[in-house]
């Protein structure tokens, strides 16, 4: 009884703060103003396919970018002395314990037209760049304000990776580049899934990136589901179903990767 009573508050805890805004969520994504049951807020969503689209795609840029920085590091940040391990971690993790506005904010001083880049770029001579309000100015947030959530998992599960595995392989007469295909990355495979779904989803509903960097031109799903609710096109309706089918097609891309993270283990086994 006492360890039951334990877990009451928790159970509370997520009653009122988790499971509730998911009811209110469905209950607006399927009601009218007027409290009619109906399914026009999801027919209306047609005239946002485009976002929709420019949301996936600029998060999966960002995603991958992250990939191919985050990985190569994690692996070297596995590879260093444990003093050197810890100094480069707390690196990593420094500009996390910013507020996210801020970090972004300085961003748009070192990007915008008489910002440090380009007032850099005329002392040498060179043209200033407009990189302010692009979608590369977009991607550029994402990738610094996420790539610690790609670099963090899979130098967790690398360091975790017995040495004597590797030494076996060698042993048997592979080369590094096999080392790495065919035991490091297999054996990696679950740190990569797992910084692939935490980088990928704030990615893909952030708002303020976009309107910092972005300088409001690219409208994102984030900022698509703000306006709804605090924008003058007040439609807390159309904004839940946004966010009902957001949520969704993320379970279901987190349920693939899931997935092919257990079929990848399972051939590693195997």
């Amino acid at each position: 009884m006492k360890s039951k009573a334990i877990g009451v508050p928790y159970v509370v805890w997520m009653a009122l703060f988790v499971v509730a805004p998911l009811v209110m969520v469905v209950v607006y994504a399927f009601t009218t103003r007027d409290g009619g049951a109906s399914i026009a807020n999801f027919a209306e969503m047609g005239e946002y396919l485009g976002v929709f689209g420019r949301s996936f795609l600029l998060a999966a840029v960002a995603t991958v970018i992250c990939l191919l920085i985050g990985y190569p590091l994690a692996y070297c940040l596995a590879r260093l002395r444990p003093s050197l391990r810890r100094a480069a971690n707390m690196l990593i993790m420094l500009p996390m314990w910013m507020n996210f506005l801020l970090r972004t904010y300085s961003w748009v001083f070192l990007l915008e037209r008489n910002g440090f880049l380009n007032s850099l770029l005329s002392a040498v001579g060179l043209p200033k760049l407009d990189i302010i309000g692009t979608p590369a100015a977009v991607i550029l947030g994402m990738v610094y304000n996420f790539l610690p959530f790609m670099v963090l998992p899979i130098f967790s599960v690398i360091e975790k990776i017995d040495p004597k595995v590797i030494e076996a392989a060698q042993d048997l007469g592979a080369n590094n580049f096999k080392v790495f295909s065919r035991v490091t990355l297999p054996l990696s495979l679950p740190g990569v899934l797992s910084g692939i779904t935490m980088t990928f989803i704030p990615s893909v509903s952030t708002f303020a990136i976009s309107q910092l960097l972005g300088g409001g031109k690219y409208l994102l799903l984030g900022d698509l589901i703000e306006m709804q609710f605090l924008g003058a096109a007040y439609n807390p309706h159309l904004g839940s179903a946004i966010s009902l089918v957001m949520m969704v097609i993320v379970l279901v891309c987190m349920a693939v990767m899931n997935r092919f993270g257990e079929g990848e283990e399972e051939a590693v086994v195997l």
